[in-house]
């Protein structure tokens, strides 16, 4: 993509966010698609158009709209909470949790597993079977293995709740060795607190703009971080890419967004192009001399680039 008809992809999304944020459809359908014209291999105007669709009742065209961002990118966690979303309206419940374990496998796989345990637990409130049952208790099991994240507790007391009675995952004892094992079942819970609703792709996308046009480095530091993760929670990877390339204009040197960049490479599958990053960010820490961001540089690369000699050498 050209810089003139990248620049004019970013401003018809700028455009479609803002008119969506400002209740005005059809400004924000034409601007989607005039993005999707330039871009037609990005899946982002298409979850922008099935955003727009779906609160217009048009489910249809919302369903056709969301298919065809996962015909771009099939995992977008956008476009799947999206169709899911129709489905269950339209009362398709046993296609809305099929897409649901769908976008479950996608966040497992990312290693979001209290987000996972989440989605699954919607599925099989939407279509109990057996299977489905079945995967949920598997990652409510690996779930109850992480320890000391709040997020975590959380998920795992919103699925006892609908695993109450399953043996498998009543709590561990943690009493001594030759003590009995309690046969009781674990209390009722209260009712969980409903899931936080997912980032506003349209508020991110603003709020790093904003930043930008008003000269403020430090919040545009602090928006771009917000958007990329609240983008790649999405499985936006694109957007955020793109909050990461704007931040980087106005502040070349800043280690936390070529990070940022690095680990989005990767999730993309673009190995290299991070492995080039790194080694341009490790050169540009030696000059500022920063070690917090030396350290995590190098924490990146134990895990995804021990054997990477460039890398390698530079951590050793």
């Amino acid at each position: 993509m050209s810089g003139s008809i990248y620049e004019g992809y970013k401003e018809a999304l700028r455009r479609g966010h803002l008119a969506a944020l400002r209740g005005r459809p059809e400004i924000a359908l034409a601007a989607y698609r005039e993005a999707s014209r330039m871009a037609p291999d990005r899946a982002l105007p298409f979850v922008g158009l099935g955003g727009v669709l779906a609160r217009l009742g048009r489910h249809d065209d919302a369903l056709a709209a969301y298919a065809a961002a996962l015909g771009r990118a099939p995992g977008d966690e956008g476009a799947l909470r999206g169709r899911a979303d129709v489905q269950a309206e339209l009362g398709h419940r046993v296609d809305a949790a099929a897409t649901l374990d769908r976008l479950a496998a996608v966040l497992e796989r990312q290693g979001r597993l209290a987000e996972a345990c989440d989605v699954s637990r919607r599925a099989l409130e939407l279509a109990e079977s057996r299977g489905r049952r079945k995967g949920f208790a598997a990652l409510v099991a690996r779930l109850r293995e992480t320890s000391g994240d709040p997020a975590a507790a959380d998920a795992l007391a919103r699925a006892l709740s609908v695993l109450e009675v399953d043996p498998s995952v009543v709590p561990r004892r943690t009493g001594p060795p030759d003590t009995e094992p309690s046969t009781e079942l674990p209390e009722t819970l209260s009712p969980p607190e409903p899931p936080p609703p997912p980032p506003d792709p349209g508020a991110l996308t603003l709020a790093v703009e904003a930043a930008i046009d008003a000269g403020d480095l430090d919040e545009t530091r602090r928006a771009t971080v917000l958007a990329v993760s609240g983008h790649r929670s999405l499985g936006q990877l694109h957007a955020a890419i793109d909050a990461c390339y704007e931040a980087l204009a106005i502040a070349p040197a800043d280690a936390e967004i070529h990070l940022a960049l690095a680990e989005l490479y990767l999730d993309r599958g673009w190995r290299t192009m991070s492995a080039d990053k790194l080694v341009l960010l490790g050169r540009l820490v030696d000059l500022t001399g920063d070690a917090v961001a030396r350290g995590r540089l190098c924490s990146l690369v134990a895990a995804r680039f021990a054997d990477e000699p460039r890398l390698a050498a530079y951590c050793a």
